[in-house]
Order: C-alpha cells, then structure tokens, then sequence
C-alpha cells in the first residue's frame, strides 16, 4: 500500500516509475498501479467492451509478439498484452518467501518521493538506511606500509599480507544507502532496533541514518528502496516536448524493432563508426557489449529482447556460457537460461515436482550452482547435459520481471529515436551526456570521428574520457541522420538543456567546460530582467559568473559583438 500510494503520487506528476526486482511477478501489484508488467499469460483485452481472451498457445511468450486482432463483439483492435512470469518468484510457492519492491523514480522525482513518505508515517518514523564503508584490501596494504615506515621496522612479505588481513574489514567509515529508507512502527522507537546517527560524523548536515548497516535490521524493519534513475526522466522529457503519453508508445511498432537489427530506420546503414544496429544510445542496448549481442540474437521479438536483457545484467550467464551454447548451435535464444523465472517453468515442464523447481532456481540464481540429488532428478527427467552445465556456472541471474520493466522503458525511448529524432537527442544529451563538451563535439562529424579515432587509440583511457568516448559516438550520430548544433547563445541557449532548434539542436550554457548550473542558472535570470549592455555589467549583474566562466562564453563567441565595458568614449 506504501508503494502505491507513491507510484500514484508520481505518475499524477507525470512522472513514470519503474519497478525493479521481483514486484512485476505479483498480478496484485500489477492491478494496484505499482507495476507497469502484467505478470498474466499473453492475452487479448478490448479497451473498450471489456472482451479478454487467453491463447491456448500464442506465438510468441509475451503478448506483445502476438499478431494484431480485432474485438469479436464491438470490433475495436484488442490490446495485446501478459508477459507470463510466475507468482512463485515474487513470494514463493508457500508464500514464505520474503518479498522486495524496489522502485525507480525519476532522478528530479525523487527527492519528493522520499518527502512524502516522511509525510506519510510522520517525524521520527523514516531514517535513510545506513552503510559502513570498511578498509579494503589495497588500502589496509597502505596502512601497514605506512605503519613500518613510521615504525621504521622491516618485515617480511608474508608477515606485511598477515598485518594487512587483520585490517581488511575493519570499519573505515558510515555513508548511506542511494535510496533506501527505513521505516519505524508507529507503536516502537527506532533505538528499540538500533541508534542513528548523522553519515560520516557529519553533524551539519540534516541527514539522520541508521547506525547499523541496514543488513543487520532489515529482517525487523521494513526497508524501502527508492531509487533515482535517467530513463524515467528521458521519458518525462520526452513527453513534454512532443505532447505523446509515452503510455500511449505501440510496443510492437516494427521501425522501432527493426534498430535491433539494423539502422535503416535512422537513414543509413552498416556504418563503419556504429556498426550494424541502430541501438547507439538506446538504455540497456546501448554500450558496444550489448550491441556485439543483438548481433549475435538478432532478436525480432520484444520476448527476445527481454531475454537479451537477462543475459546482459547475470554473471557468468552470457559470455562463457550462452553465447557459446548459441554459436555452437546447442541451443536457440529461446532454450538457453536467460532469467532466473526460466529454470522453474522449464524444470516444472520437464515433470519436476513445483517446490523442488523453485529451490533449485533460488540456489542457481545466488550463484550456489546444482546439488547432486538435483542434479540426478534433472537426469531422470531428461533435462539436458548442457542445461545442468549452464545451470552451474552461473553466478548471478536477472527476475524476468526486472527485465520486462527495463525492456518496456527502453523501447519507448527508442521508439521516439526512430520517429521524434530531435527530441531523442535533446533528452539524451541533456539528462544522461555529462561528458558533452561544446568545443570539441559541435564542430561536425569528422571532427567527432577524429576525436573518436584519438581517444579509441589511447592505452590508459580514463573514465572521464570513457565517458567523453560514448557521447562523441552519439554526436557522430547525431550529424549522420542530418542534423547539427546551433552555436551557443547568450539569449537563446537554456541554461541546461539542450533545445530544438530548426537544424537540430542548440546546447545550453553547462556544455562549456567549468560552466556549472548555478552560474549558468544567474545568466537566464539577468537576461530574463532586461539585455546585458556589456560584457563588465553581465559580470556585475550575476555574482555567480567568474571571470573563467566568461573566457568560456568568448570562445564560444556567445559574447560576439558585445562591448567589453559600458562606458563611453568622447574623445
């Protein structure tokens, strides 16, 4: 009920949530609000007379795949929809499984989420969870060096490894979880579970935590997880520049598809910079390891970019172990373990007794691998040499439902890629392109190719250029489908965001390097009141502006024409 209460607060903002975990398994989250995935088999349901119908097999293993049909009764085009995902994984089959809903809120969303839940359960009631950052193993290395140094004692290598173990561990530091809350029982205090504190000793801030590392509590309190992420945002963006529900996005829309497989939608093909797909900058399917999959799958159907997403996000699931099933021709997409719902309705299929199916999907998915006895009842039931392999080399599986929910935000944002282009980059770059740099990304394609081509070559590539790397591929894009950047402009330009201009898009003030939000936020205002006159009143007029910041605005030449004092000359 606490879930949807804020799911319904954000979604009446105009805000999307996403869910995580296992939540999209329970039909009774579906049908409060919380969730978006319909855990039902694929279905037909007319929107208007209320018509449902369930395929004794449909084509394809989510509703959407199914082919368009229209209503037996009225006539109306019937929606499509259930993506089969069992109850069990969400509270097991006893319900003695303890279940998770974790949430993803826009990262602007967010902080007002967490009010509200203040709101709701009152002062004293709701403590951010709390963490406890211990000494890893290079630093406790650094400590003993630094220890003998000051000692001025000299030991041997294994008696330096025995004095560093002895600290890895220990407690370094507190900090606070990204997005979880604790909840406190309107009849009990929280030093009845444990004592709070302020992160890191910090006692000016006015963040209170938990003073145990929440794992040790989260069997008494309820902890809640809500969490910031960019997709939610993109979308909210999105639908305000182009007036679409993105509710509204078809799922089964076969130019949004076809970027799986190829970029001819985006008016080109086989580029030698991108590749074969379209999917550069599209969420889950955007970096180089998950494009190098969809060639490998070359998926047609949502149902096959779910399981793509499964892959994706396990541990020992794809590399080593699917993709090579796959190359060889062992097993299809279809048949390899993608997500951890797979294992039980393929053992329970294959005649294994429920409970058993499910224990063995919990052990597989915590990387705990196959018991024996498993392994012998799997035997008896003809279950595949290669399903048992696979089973035991995996570490960490993906719930359906998570990638059933990551999957569906991910689509509509790539169906405005294919059909509101400049709205698509203009949420891209504004929300996730930190590393965009107006100087070096805005002067056309070949200069983002070189600059590509410069950064690929480097050996000890930092993060920041990592990031930079991703966004020129972006930009490369950008000007293959036609479009360009407008040069910044003092009057024009947002303080932020990147907006849409007749060729394409004009970047805002933060895309000079050093111009941060505060400074470019005091430019908007000023210029809102009345023109600057010169460029020493543009100074006077927004404190915030340093004399840095204006060396940026000058080789942007946003200052061009602008006199440099508002004096006058009479002689």
């Amino acid at each position: 009920m606490i879930a949807q209460k804020l799911v319904t607060q954000s979604l009446s903002e105009g805000y999307l949530v996403g869910s995580r975990g296992s939540v999209g398994s329970s039909v009774v989250a579906f049908f409060s609000g919380i969730t978006e995935v319909n855990a039902l088999a694929p279905h037909y349901l007319c929107p208007k007379c209320k018509y449902s119908e369930f395929p004794e097999n449909p084509q394809g293993a989510c509703g959407v795949d199914m082919p368009d049909k229209d209503c037996p009764i009225c006539g109306t085009k019937l929606t499509k929809d259930g993506f089969d995902i069992p109850f069990a994984t969400f509270l097991g089959f006893d319900g003695d499984k303890k279940p998770d809903i974790d949430l993803n809120f826009s990262g602007d969303y967010r902080p007002r989420a967490q009010k509200q839940t203040i709101e709701l359960f009152g002062d004293g009631k709701v403590f951010r969870a709390g963490t406890i950052g211990r000494v890893a193993e290079k630093t406790a290395y650094g400590y003993v060096k630094k220890y003998l140094e000051a000692k001025q004692m000299s030991v041997s290598r294994a008696e330096e490894n025995r004095l560093a173990q002895g600290c890895v561990g220990v407690k370094r530091t507190t900090g606070q979880h990204p997005g979880g809350l604790i909840i406190v029982p309107e009849e009990n205090e929280i030093y009845e579970f444990c004592p709070i504190q302020h992160p890191a000793d910090d006692t000016s801030g006015d963040v209170i935590t938990t003073h145990f590392d929440y794992h040790s509590i989260e069997e008494n309190l309820l902890k809640l997880d809500l969490l910031g992420h960019d997709n939610p945002t993109i979308i909210r963006m999105l639908a305000d520049l182009t007036g679409i529900d993105p509710q509204t996005v078809p799922l089964d829309d076969k130019d949004t598809m076809s970027l799986f497989t190829t970029s001819a939608s985006l008016g080109f093909t086989d580029d030698p910079v991108l590749g074969v797909t379209g999917a550069c900058a599209v969420p889950e399917f955007g970096t180089r390891n998950s494009r190098d999959m969809l060639i490998d799958t070359k998926p047609t159907t949502l149902d096959e970019l779910i399981r793509i997403s499964g892959l994706s996000h396990g541990t020992d699931v794809w590399q080593g172990n699917a993709k090579d099933l796959i190359a060889a021709g062992t097993a299809t997409l279809k048949e390899v373990v993608c997500a951890r719902d797979d294992i039980m309705l393929y053992l329970i299929s294959k005649g294994i007794e429920q409970k058993l199916a499910f224990v063995i999907m919990e052990s597989v998915r915590k990387g705990k691998g196959l018991k024996p006895e498993w392994e012998q009842e799997m035997t008896k039931a003809q279950v595949p040499r290669w399903y048992i392999d696979s089973c035991n080399k995996i570490k960490y599986m993906f719930p359906k439902a998570h990638a059933v929910a990551y999957v569906i935000m991910a689509y509509r944002i790539a169906y405005f890629k294919v059909h509101h282009p400049k709205a698509f980059y203009s949420a891209y770059f504004s929300i996730r392109a930190g590393a965009f740099d107006a100087f070096t990304m805005t002067k056309g394609i070949d200069s983002a190719r070189l600059k590509m081509n410069e950064l690929s070559r480097k050996q000890d590539i930092s993060e920041v250029e990592k990031d930079a790397l991703i966004v020129l591929e972006v930009c490369y894009e950008f000007y293959k489908r036609g479009f360009a950047f407008d040069p910044i402009d003092l009057y024009q330009s947002d303080p932020v965001h990147f907006t849409i201009t007749e060729n394409g898009l004009r970047p805002p003030f933060t895309s000079l390097a050093g111009l941060g939000e505060i400074a470019a936020r005091d430019i908007a205002e000023q210029r809102g009141k009345r023109p600057f006159l010169s460029v020493e009143e543009l100074i006077l007029r927004c404190p915030k502006v340093s004399k840095a910041h204006i060396e940026q605005l000058e080789l942007a030449q946003a200052l061009e024409g602008m006199p440099k004092t508002s004096q006058l000359t009479l002689f």
